[in-house]
C-alpha cells in the first residue's frame, strides 16, 4: 500500500490521573505553557506531534491541493480509557474557523468561528486505546492487528489531538478522564464503519461522534477488510467485552466482506450468523445493550437509476438473527438506498471517493471507488445511524448536541456546502474490502 506521508507511533507511559490543561498562548497562567519547541516525546509525555509530516505536506502540494495553514497535532500519553478534552478555541489576535479531531480522524468541532478577541469552549468524550488486552485471571492477552494498523493513531499509547480548520485558533487543551458513568457505544464492522487515517477516504464512525456531548464516548473497533469472524478471531472482540460496562451499547456492521467468504462451513446462515450471535451473547452478559446494523449499500445502479442489490442474502441474515434473538436493528441498508438514488447515478458519485487523477499529491489515476465513502458521504451516514438511534428510542439520543438537526436520506445536504478541512495524511491505494 502506497503512503505519501507515514505515520511514526511512539511507546509511552505517561499517566494522566486528573484534569491537566496546556496553554499554546499564555493565558491560563495555571496551565503547562506549551512552547514551539516542545515536541512529543516519551520523556516528556506531550507536546506538537507529526510537524514533518505537515511540512512535507506543504511542500508536495500540487494545483488543486491546498493545506491549511496553522494546523497541529498535539499528543499526551495516556492508558487506555475515556478521556473529556476541553478545547478553548480563539485568539486576542485574529478572527478564527477550527475543525478539531482526534486520533485517527475522529470529527468533534466542526468549523467553529470565532470573532478576533473571541474565546468559546468545547468539550467532548475521546476513547483512547492501545492493543493490550487485560484479562480477568490478570494476563496478558493482544489484540492481533494488521500490518498497516500499526501506523495508525488509534492503537498507540498517546491521545493525539488534530487542530485543523480555514484559520485555526486553539488557546488551550485540558484533558482528564472521563466520569466513570458515560455510556460508550462501541462500534464494531469493516472499511465502511473504521476511522480512516488518510484522506479522501471517510467512514460514517469517525463522523459520528461530531453529534454527541461529552456525556458519550465512541470507540471504534472497526477495520478495513473485516468479517464478524475475523473480527473475534482478532481479539477485538475480546478487547471491548474487556473493557465495556452496564449501560454501554455495541454496534455491529458487517456484510460487505462477509459475503467473499469460501471457507467450508461459510454462509450467511451459518458462519455469519452464528458470528452474530457470539457478540449478542458477549454483550448481554455484561449489561450492554447489542444493535445490529444492516450494512451500506455499493453504489450499483441498474438501468433504471434503482439501486441493485449486491449483498446476497447477509442482509436478511442478520434481520433473521435480530428477530431469533430479540436484537434492535438499524436499517442502514434501507437508508443508503435512499441516499443514493436521491442523489442520482452522477450525484452519488460526489459521496464516494470519486475525483480525477491528480485531485491529490501523488495521484496518478482517477479514484472511481463505489463502496466507500469520502468524508461528504460518511458525514451524511453518520446522520443516518443518529436518526436510526432516534428510531429505536435509544436513551443515549438524549445526548444529542443541540445543533443536531433531524436528517432525511431523502432530503440529503447538498454536497456542495459541506466543507472539509484536509489532514496531511493521504492515501493513494483503498482500503481493503469492497
Amino acid at each position: 500500500m502506497k503512503k505519501i506521508f507515514s505515520l511514526l507511533l511512539l511507546s509511552v507511559s505517561f499517566l494522566v490521573s486528573s484534569a491537566q490543561t496546556y496553554s499554546f498562548d499564555g493565558r491560563d497562567k495555571a496551565a503547562i505553557q506549551v512552547k514551539p519547541a516542545d515536541v512529543f516525546t516519551a520523556e516528556r509525555g506531550y507536546g506538537y506531534d507529526f510537524q514533518y509530516i505537515i511540512d512535507a505536506a506543504r511542500k508536495s502540494q500540487n494545483e488543486t491541493y491546498r493545506l491549511s495553514d496553522g494546523i497541529f497535532y498535539f499528543s499526551v500519553a495516556v492508558p487506555d480509557g475515556n478521556y473529556k478534552v476541553t478545547v478553548t478555541l480563539g485568539s486576542k489576535k485574529a478572527k478564527g474557523n477550527t475543525t478539531v479531531r482526534a486520533e485517527s480522524r475522529r470529527l468533534f468541532v466542526q468549523n467553529a468561528e470565532t470573532k478576533k478577541g473571541e474565546f468559546k469552549t468545547c468539550s467532548f468524550i475521546v476513547n483512547k486505546r492501545n492493543t493490550t488486552i487485560t484479562m480477568p485471571d490478570g494476563k496478558a492477552d493482544r489484540v492481533r492487528i494488521k500490518k498497516r494498523e500499526e501506523n495508525k493513531m488509534n492503537w498507540d499509547d498517546k491521545l493525539t489531538i488534530e487542530v485543523n480548520g480555514d484559520q485555526p485558533a486553539v488557546s488551550s487543551i485540558k484533558i482528564e478522564p472521563a466520569a466513570d458513568n458515560v455510556p460508550t457505544l462501541w462500534l464494531c464492522g469493516n472499511s465502511t464503519v473504521v476511522d480512516q487515517d488518510y484522506e479522501p477516504w471517510a467512514s460514517w464512525g469517525q463522523m459520528i461522534t461530531r453529534w454527541f456531548t461529552d456525556e458519550v464516548a465512541v470507540a471504534n473497533y472497526a477495520e478495513s477488510g473485516e468479517t464478524a469472524t475475523s473480527f473475534i478471531a482478532a481479539g477485538r472482540l475480546k478487547k471491548i467485552v474487556s473493557l465495556m460496562k452496564r449501560g454501554d451499547y455495541i454496534f455491529m456492521e458487517f456484510g460487505h466482506n462477509d459475503q467473499k467468504e469460501k471457507r467450508p462451513g461459510s454462509g450467511a446462515f451459518y458462519n455469519y450468523a452464528y458470528a452474530l450471535k457470539q457478540f449478542v451473547d458477549e454483550a448481554r452478559a455484561k449489561g450492554v445493550t447489542p444493535i445490529f446494523v444492516t450494512p451500506t449499500q455499493r453504489r450499483s445502479f441498474d438501468s433504471s437509476g434503482k439501486i441493485q442489490e449486491t449483498h446476497a442474502n447477509y442482509p436478511d441474515a442478520m434481520r433473521w438473527v435480530a428477530k431469533d434473538q430479540n436484537v434492535q436493528l438499524i436499517e442502514l441498508h434501507d437508508m443508503t438506498r435512499t441516499f443514493y438514488e436521491t442523489l442520482g447515478v452522477e450525484g452519488s458519485k460526489h459521496a464516494l471517493v470519486h475525483y480525477p487523477a491528480g485531485t491529490y499529491p501523488g495521484q496518478v489515476k482517477a479514484f472511481e471507488d463505489n463502496t466507500h465513502f469520502n468524508p461528504y458521504g460518511a458525514y451524511e451516514i453518520a446522520k443516518m445511524m443518529v436518526e436510526g438511534m432516534k428510531q429505536l428510542n435509544l436513551p443515549v439520543v438524549q445526548h444529542l448536541r443541540s445543533d443536531y438537526v433531524p436528517f432525511n436520506p431523502a432530503q440529503p445536504d447538498d454536497w456542495r456546502a459541506f466543507h472539509w478541512n484536509d489532514g496531511p495524511f493521504i492515501d493513494t491505494v483503498k482500503p481493503d474490502g469492497n
